[in-house]
């Protein structure tokens, strides 16, 4: 099968831009790979990964011949960057990004591209824990959706190209404004980091902080766990998406102050009544999610502590043609047994997989 791009270039191989990379090299979706960025060791190191078939001195040399041009730097370099390889540019060439914030980059790429050369808007929802190409992952892009913020202004064959790459990595393209894209991230992205790193300050920043934070349990790592994200990325990303986060942190400290006043006032049946509309609402959401992802299919296993015991019921599955997409170890008891959970693509297999292991005489409930 032909490549859908004869070569793409990526400036910024870190992990969104070398997990891309991988991509494109192991499904043969580029005739060449080609990187660029300011560290030379991270581009050996993408090239021995196999993010990159090669990498060239300078983000000018690395477009030549470039009928993809992909930026993977922070926000507040795409635009700088565009700049510079602006006249290194093929004709016909198309531009994307992968940045979290949309319109501010959209709308300056679109004026100060000649015509000819189009950009595209692209935000593939996926991410890791861990930070540059390292972390890279092939298929951390599948089943995640990559939303793309075409304009009035967007050549259409430049959109199909952009699609083809989203698809190719094997994501699920998703067409958005740009002005609603920055809302909705602001929204359900950029204002749960702001709140995850407000909160481990404030524990932290505690007198008695040294003697608290050992106790953090599940609750407290599960809600601040993004606090953990590059500072200098989330940076750039409060500043490009300013006006959106400040209008959503207006809103967080009204729910704030509303609940503190019933606490005040002794208003328990209210205290009450927000919670039970919080975990609804909650409740409501894809039990499992990355970025946009449907909704799993799942199901707890409780199972004895003892050699072999998860490929046991895997084998159990795959002999009965049910597909695992995920599995997780809850908790687990040294020498008596735990709880493991079990994801599906469909509910169907779901349920093929409740009455084979059933069958078969594991303890099995559907989540």
């Amino acid at each position: 099968m032909n490549p859908v791009f004869k070569r793409a270039a990526i400036i910024g191989v870190g992990l969104i831009g070398g997990s891309l990379g991988m991509s494109l090299c192991s499904r043969r979706l580029a005739g060449e790979v080609v990187g660029a960025g300011s560290r030379v060791e991270n581009l050996r190191l993408a090239v021995e990964l196999g993010a990159v078939n090669r990498y060239a001195g300078s983000p000018a040399e690395g477009v030549a011949g470039a009928d993809l041009v992909i930026i993977a730097t922070p926000v507040s370099a795409t635009l700088p960057v565009l700049r510079d390889i602006l006249p290194y540019l093929e004709p016909e060439a198309v531009v994307t990004d992968v940045g979290s914030t949309k319109s501010e980059i959209v709308r300056a790429a679109e004026k100060i591209l000649p015509p000819g050369i189009s950009f595209v808007g692209g935000h593939p929802m996926a991410g890791s824990e861990h930070n540059g190409v390292s972390g890279a992952d092939p298929y951390l892009f599948e089943n995640a959706f990559y939303l793309i913020t075409p304009t009035a202004a967007t050549q259409k064959e430049a959109l199909v190209k952009v699609k083809k790459l989203a698809v190719g990595v094997g994501a699920k393209v998703v067409e958005i404004d740009p002005e609603r894209h920055d809302l909705a991230v602001a929204a359900v992205s950029h204002l749960p980091h702001l709140l995850a790193a407000a909160l481990v300050n404030t524990v932290a920043r505690m007198p008695e902080s040294e003697s608290v934070l050992p106790f953090a349990a599940g609750g407290f790592r599960d809600t601040t766990r993004i606090a953990a994200g590059s500072p200098l990325m989330w940076r750039d990303i409060f500043a490009s998406n300013r006006a959106q986060v400040l209008k959503m942190i207006h809103n967080f400290r009204g729910e704030l102050d509303l609940l503190e006043r019933f606490l005040q006032e002794g208003e328990m049946d209210l205290i009450q009544s927000a919670l039970e509309d919080a975990r609804a609402a909650r409740t409501a959401l894809p039990a499992k999610t990355r970025g946009y992802l449907p909704s799993l299919f799942e199901v707890i296993l409780t199972v004895p502590d003892q050699p072999g015991i998860i490929a046991g019921f895997t084998i159990c599955l795959a002999e009965s043609g049910v597909n695992i997409t995920e599995i997780e170890i809850l908790r687990v008891r040294e020498g008596e047994g735990g709880t493991i959970r079990v994801g599906f693509a469909t509910e169907p297999e779901q349920e093929n997989a409740i009455r084979v292991l059933r069958e078969k005489g594991y303890t099995v409930r559907k989540k």
